[in-house]
């Protein structure tokens, strides 16, 4: 078998006909210039871009890539290190159309794997392969034992500079090795050995794995015998520690290979024996190997895309977040503004005429709401409280109180000339637990249907909102009218003086934004208070109100924050997601709200 053919110290010899060209223009003849194949300018700038690429890959500037349709050694890819050439056949890039590749382009090269490792390998001799064959050795077999040692050294020293080029290399073993072999090259030792130095010793060199090179192995052991694969396997190890410009080395290394074969080393390789067992089966026992490793990357790049693409839904869904929580800042600060007119968001916009105020006006709070206030807070103080934590620590010396059984322990293990280990001083902390603050945010509808609600509603914003200012100073409320605009009934931190009264005669909801404003104006989705959302509703939206309500209220359920839907209607249709709780009468309101925050709190760890 000839040496690997896209390693050549320089480009083929003209052919007869190019050196009739070269006498016609000697001659005085006008120049011949081929006839451009199809999308040649394309080729033409890819191969500008690779040779853009090439220093990253080899550390060279002053090699001359070229792409084409086939290539003059008539390998896949080659590089000739007398004349610094390096050039790759365009049919590696198949089916891509050329005008879709820019090598340029960082991670353009994954859509092209195959020709990129062949790229990859050749900027591998372009940097390590310092060395080349004295021209009276050219076309001996230890020419082609040194040439085909250098294939899998010249990777390894690659991977020891650039380690994640390893899939691209593994994604070229087909193209580069598999030509070698056909289904007529005999099984003979020379051509085993010749597939052991490019596959197996691919494995040694960290690029291909054992279990993808075992039937290979298993071929040819059945050959060579274990013995002589384990002195030729010596051989290519010591290759791959040898250094670039070591070229005396590698032909040493390549005449221990020849002797080791029973090879003549100044003489061509051994002719192919037909004789040598089944022919082809070097050639099957490789094809097996290259298909492996083919689905084995294949199916490393699907998951590296699953990967990827899970990463970037994931990003995509915190940016996603984050925009919706500033866009909620933006909606709490424009709704409880101080004297602040009614907000439409903008999924409302330009629906019906201009927003106007469901507020009516407002009233002092009646004798019943102030003794409802504050039978409120005395449960939500009963609610929050939290027994003193008790801390039981023992020592050997004071401070704390003196355990008699220790001591008389501790007494005993001295005198029998132990060391002694009780502790007789017990010391007791109790600690006072803080009581956790309270968040409650009231999103009632002020559509139509629920005129019945409003006033009980109206009642009930002004209790809880009373309630919570007695309860702690931390603990805040806020409830907020919505229909297609959102109006603050009461605000976080502001303790009304007034009831504020409102009708329910408008059209639209606007509930995720409502829920939205009270998330951010309260801090719903923050840990260490009892927290609750209250929904008054009798759920008849449309699709697309409906939907994201939905997954505000599913997200603050995840957050931890309960939600309350409170339904008056005969038939309500509440949101999934909540808690509901149907009542006939809407002055339950109140107490209903005040028991469900009085649960929040109590189920809080602060």
């Amino acid at each position: 078998m000839p040496a690997p053919a896209h390693l050549l110290p320089a480009p083929p010899a003209l052919t007869e006909a190019e050196q009739a060209l070269a006498r016609w223009e000697d001659d005085g003849g006008p120049a011949y210039e081929p006839r451009p194949g199809p999308q040649a300018g394309q080729w033409l700038r890819i191969a500008a871009a690779l040779g853009e690429r090439l220093p990253e890959l080899a550390g060279r500037e002053d090699v001359i890539v070229t792409c084409g349709h086939g290539t003059r050694s008539g390998a896949p890819a080659a590089f000739y290190p007398v004349t610094v050439q390096l050039e790759i056949d365009a049919a590696l890039f198949a089916p891509l159309n050329p005008a879709t590749i820019d090598p340029t382009r960082p991670g353009d090269e994954e859509n092209y794997p195959v020709a990129w490792g062949a790229f990859t390998h050749e900027a591998a001799h372009a940097a390590h392969s310092r060395w080349t064959t004295p021209p009276p050795l050219r076309g001996t077999a230890l020419d082609t034992a040194a040439q085909m040692l250098e294939e899998s050294r010249a990777e390894h020293a690659h991977l020891s500079r650039r380690p994640a080029d390893r899939t691209f290399l593994r994604s070229a073993v087909h193209a580069l090795v598999l030509g070698d072999f056909t289904a007529q090259t005999p099984s003979d030792r020379w051509q085993a050995a010749y597939a052991a130095a490019l596959i197996l010793a691919r494995r040694d060199a960290g690029i291909l794995d054992p279990d993808e090179t075992q039937p290979l192995e298993h071929t040819v052991t059945s050959i060579l015998g274990k013995d002589l694969l384990e002195t030729l396997a010596h051989i290519w190890t010591a290759a791959h520690t040898t250094a670039d410009e070591d070229g005396q080395a590698m032909l040493e290394h390549a005449r221990a290979w020849c002797q080791a074969l029973g090879a003549a080393p100044d003489q061509p390789e051994p002719a192919p024996d037909p004789r040598a067992g089944r022919t082809g089966e070097l050639a099957e026992a490789i094809g097996t190997v290259a298909a492996t490793v083919t689905a084995n990357e294949a199916g490393h790049r699907a998951a590296q895309a699953r990967g990827d693409a899970a990463r970037s839904a994931r990003s995509r869904a915190k940016a996603d977040r984050a925009a919706q929580q500033r866009q909620a800042e933006k909606t709490a600060e424009k709704v409880f503004a101080p004297g602040a007119r009614p907000f439409t968001p903008q999924s409302q916009r330009g629906r019906g005429r201009r927003a106007t105020s469901p507020v009516t006006g407002t009233r002092a709070p009646t004798p019943a709401e102030k003794t409802a206030a504050g039978h409120l807070a005395r449960a939500l103080r009963a609610a929050a409280y939290r027994e003193r934590t008790v801390t039981v620590t023992a020592s050997a010396a004071p401070p704390g109180r003196l355990n008699m059984r220790g001591a008389l322990a501790r007494d005993a293990q001295r005198a029998a000339g132990a060391t002694p280990t009780a502790q007789p001083w017990i010391t007791t902390q109790r600690r006072q637990s803080p009581t956790p603050p309270l968040r409650v945010g009231i999103a009632v509808d002020v559509s139509g249907s629920m005129r019945a609600a409003a006033a009980p509603i109206a009642s009930a914003a002004w209790i809880v909102a009373k309630a919570a200012a007695l309860t702690d100073p931390d603990s805040h409320s806020a409830t907020i009218a919505y229909r297609r605009a959102l109006t603050a009934i009461t605000a976080p931190g502001r303790v009304p003086a007034r009831v504020t009264e409102f009708d329910a005669d408008g059209g639209g909801h606007s509930l995720a934004d409502a829920i939205d404003a009270l998330s951010a104006g309260l801090g719903l989705t923050t840990p260490g208070a009892g927290r609750l959302l209250v929904i008054a509703s009798d759920g008849y939206y449309r699709p697309e109100e409906a939907a994201p309500a939905t997954e505000r209220i599913a997200a603050l359920r995840a957050a931890g924050c309960a939600v309350l839907w409170l339904a008056f209607a005969p038939e309500p249709y509440p949101l999934p997601g909540a808690t509901v709780l149907e009542l006939t009468d809407p002055a339950q309101a109140a107490a209903a709200i005040g028991k469900a925050a009085a649960a929040a709190l109590a189920n809080t760890t602060p």
